[in-house]
């Protein structure tokens, strides 16, 4: 085992301090990877302050991970000492079970090992994640990360870009669709770069008329102001997938008013309160109210090989690790655009 460098969390009214924890050897089929940046997700918050239950404590959180690989094992195959690589939101799963074997992980039958917060496969040794200064990986959960890319930009990719392009490319999105996205933050930037580099006329749907610019610089053809009811009306019945991105409360039916007949409203926000959802909202054109989460290993390795072929990373706040408890407060003052990283040579 080795020592790696950590920022933890002892309780959930405890800041994020300096930590030590212990990293397993390097397996037979295991790399070790010195992480060079960090991404901040929303998640991580609502972990370390247990708002969503079931918080383990100490915790290093973190599951936007990359660096350089530095050790592989005896029977690795896919990647050498030096490649760049990355560890999204997982680190394990069972490997056999109908969905692993769908090569959608995320959605195994007998629980992921979740890259921190959990435990690996054996339900006792916990995960730490990557607000540290190394981790160990098996190398079935591990992505090769292209060298085109802006390493430091590209973290975000391993959970807002796989949270946006699996339902993306689950809808086979392409030229010429129409692709509504509700909310302009982390996951709504990601979402208007990546539908548009798949061809899609995108919407940038949003309650703020100050978002209209940044929509636009980052690929969004359209504007809709959503707090102005005049947008649902001139709206209605234009877009085959809405990507819904808010996790604060709103009125899903509204939404559902956009979709075309057949047409897909995919749920990536997490509202505190359960949300009504009207029947005929539904019935009136056999419309599709649906969810999603992240992605498999082999479609996140597909997400990085088309955003590394379309020069597509996130725009980023790049801070200290002495920062992320500042970090965390602006991010639920909405002060950030749009993904803090943490630049884990500092720690």
């Amino acid at each position: 085992m080795t020592t790696a460098k950590a920022y933890a969390v002892s309780s959930a009214k405890a800041p994020l301090a300096p930590f030590q924890i212990e990293r397993r050897a390097v397996g037979p089929h295991d790399v070790q990877i010195e992480i060079a940046y960090c991404g901040i997700c929303h998640s991580d918050l609502h972990q370390v302050r247990d708002e969503w239950g079931g918080s383990k404590y100490p915790m290093v959180p973190g599951h936007e991970i990359v660096g350089k690989i530095t050790a592989v094992g005896a029977h690795v195959k896919a990647f050498k000492v030096g490649d760049l690589a990355g560890v999204g939101c997982m680190v394990d799963s069972c490997r056999t079970c109908p969905s692993c074997q769908r090569k959608l992980e995320q959605f195994c039958e007998k629980g992921v090992a979740w890259s921190y917060n959990s435990t690996e496969m054996d339900r006792v040794t916990p995960t730490y994640g990557g607000y540290s200064s190394s981790i160990v990986v098996d190398e079935a959960f591990t992505l090769k990360v292209s060298p085109k890319l802006d390493l430091a930009a590209a973290a975000p990719l391993l959970c807002a870009g796989i949270t946006t392009y699996s339902p993306l490319r689950h809808w086979n999105t392409k030229k010429g669709d129409k692709v509504g996205v509700v909310g302009l933050g982390g996951l709504g930037h990601m979402a208007v770069k990546i539908a548009a580099a798949m061809g899609a006329e995108v919407t940038m749907l949003s309650t703020s008329k100050s978002k209209e610019a940044d929509a636009r610089k980052l690929g969004a053809h359209h504007f809709g102001l959503t707090s102005d009811d005049a947008t649902f009306k001139r709206l209605a019945g234009q877009f085959d997938l809405i990507i819904d991105t808010i996790s604060a409360p709103h009125d899903y039916n509204k939404y559902l008013g956009l979709l075309r007949i057949e047409g897909a409203m995919v749920l990536l926000g997490v509202p505190p309160e359960p949300t009504p959802v009207a029947a005929h909202a539904l019935i009136g054109g056999r419309k599709i109210l649906t969810g999603s989460l992240i992605g498999g290993v082999q479609e996140t390795q597909e997400m990085l090989d088309f955003c590394a072929e379309h020069g597509i990373v996130s725009e980023i706040e790049l801070i200290p690790v002495q920062q992320v408890n500042e970090a965390y407060e602006r991010m639920l003052k909405n002060d950030v655009r749009y993904r803090f990283v943490l630049d884990m040579k500092t720690l």
